[in-house]
């Protein structure tokens, strides 16, 4: 069973069943006690009836008048008997309905003003109700007599009361259970719309009719469909990235393979053509590497937890302590553990161990890392300083690095392509700003703004 909503309506189906079950029992039950419990108190109140009816005659003997109250018990198979038994089991009295007729036996109740009641059968078969009271009658001074008044009625009555209920109740029950069900699947229908609207756009997304799924859902399924619309977005964001590191990269190679296609045809000497060669394959293989480093940025990616920035910039630091052990740079990171990167692991390593690295190859002994979480125009960012006591960089080779029309060429100045690649990181991945300064340590400050992402955008 592979659709949500059969499964939701045989689940439903199932539970209302069987709650609309339970109340049918628990009512009939309740019905069938309260119809018994009247017979109970009808045939007692004949008891009573019947007592103050009777009286002693000449002789002593317990007797009835021919006419009675409830004419019942003077019409033959009336369906309402009546008899009274002395405490030797002989039959002191008989009602005229029971001609013919034989209550059927029952205990003996010994004990003056006990009562029992209990279905039962007559000798012919008939289903009966029979109630059975025990007196002490006194017919001297100080002489009792025990007599059992017995009052029986058939159960056809009983029956017929019951199976009208019952046919009342499960016929209303089964109906109530119909407009239940319909109702249930109506709203099932109404609920799960959503869901079916979401199925319909991911199809148009696959055949590329739309681009990304509509807003409106929710709010229980708008997490699901802002992740889904970003895990498009940066799909779509990545393809255009290694697009374009692609064209970047074939476009950089067009100019050193001229130049060796020039010297080659110009018969250059063998010493400057192995200068050449060597000069432009150094020239093509730093290309290559800028722009591999380049496609190989992830950025943020939807549904990735957040990385703590203090363990990296940790490892980033002894990683460089070894790396520079000659020169014993004092590393110092100056980075919370509460502060948080929500991007790639490799680009936060790229961007640290990039600027530490460079700050180390220039600095006289200290190299400070700092980062903090930060708000602006209301958003949310992460900075991060990376600052030496070097020489610092000119202030006009600042602007030079951060041309951006010098993205194809990674040799600047000589600072290789690492400052570069963190360039286009923090610019065109993490849409943030990099800037370059002059710090209260003398040497330069490298300061990097990077947006934190959030799934909408």
């Amino acid at each position: 069973m592979r659709s949500l909503r059969s499964r939701l309506l045989v689940a439903v189906s199932v539970v209302l069943a069987a709650f609309l079950g339970l109340t049918g029992l628990t009512l009939d039950e309740a019905f069938r006690d309260s119809a018994l419990a009247a017979v109970q108190d009808r045939l007692q109140a004949q008891v009573y009836m019947l007592l103050g009816a009777a009286d002693l005659d000449a002789f002593n003997r317990l007797a009835l008048p021919q006419a009675l109250p409830e004419a019942r018990f003077s019409t033959p198979d009336s369906g309402l008997y009546a008899d009274v038994m002395d405490s030797q089991g002989n039959l002191a009295w008989r009602s005229p309905s029971l001609l013919g007729l034989a209550l059927p036996f029952f205990p003996a109740v010994r004990n003056p003003g006990e009562t029992q009641f209990a279905p039962l059968e007559s000798p012919d078969g008939t289903p009966l109700f029979v109630l059975a009271f025990t007196v002490s009658w006194e017919i001297s001074p100080n002489q009792y007599q025990l007599y059992t008044f017995r009052v029986a009625e058939t159960q056809w009555n009983f029956r017929e009361q019951l199976w009208i209920f019952r046919r009342a109740l499960w016929g209303w029950l089964l109906a109530a259970t119909g407009v239940l069900l319909a109702v249930q699947g109506l709203i099932l229908r109404w609920s799960l719309k959503p869901l079916r609207r979401v199925a319909a756009e991911v199809k148009d997304i696959e055949t590329g009719r739309r681009a990304e799924l509509s807003s409106g859902y929710p709010e229980e399924l708008l997490p699901l469909t802002t992740n889904l619309n970003a895990l498009l977005r940066q799909s779509h964001a990545h393809l255009e990235r290694y697009r374009n590191a692609l064209a970047d990269l074939a476009h950089s190679l067009k100019t050193p393979l001229a130049v060796l296609r020039g010297a080659l045809e110009n018969g250059a000497r063998a010493e400057d053509l192995r200068h050449t060669l060597g000069e432009q394959v150094e020239r093509m293989n730093r290309t290559v590497d800028y722009q591999l480093q380049r496609a190989a940025a992830s950025g943020r990616t939807a549904l990735s937890a957040p990385l703590p920035v203090a363990p990296i910039t940790r490892k980033i630091l002894d990683s460089l302590a070894k790396v520079y052990a000659d020169r014993s740079p004092r590393l110092s990171s100056e980075v919370a553990t509460t502060t948080m990167f929500y991007g790639d692991e490799g680009d936060l390593l790229e961007i640290l161990g990039n600027l530490a690295d460079n700050a180390c190859k220039w600095c006289r002994q200290w190299v400070v890392v700092r980062a903090w979480p930060a708000d602006r125009d209301g958003r949310k960012e992460l900075v991060v300083e990376v600052e030496d006591d070097g020489p610092g960089i000119p202030v006009e080779q600042a602007p030079l690095l951060l041309n951006r029309g010098q993205r194809a060429d990674p040799a600047v100045a000589g600072h290789g392509i690492g400052l570069a690649v963190v360039r286009d990181l923090v610019e065109e991945v993490y849409y943030g700003q990099l800037d370059i300064s002059r710090g209260t340590l003398g040497g330069a400050l490298v300061r990097a703004r990077l947006r934190f992402l959030t799934n909408g955008d």
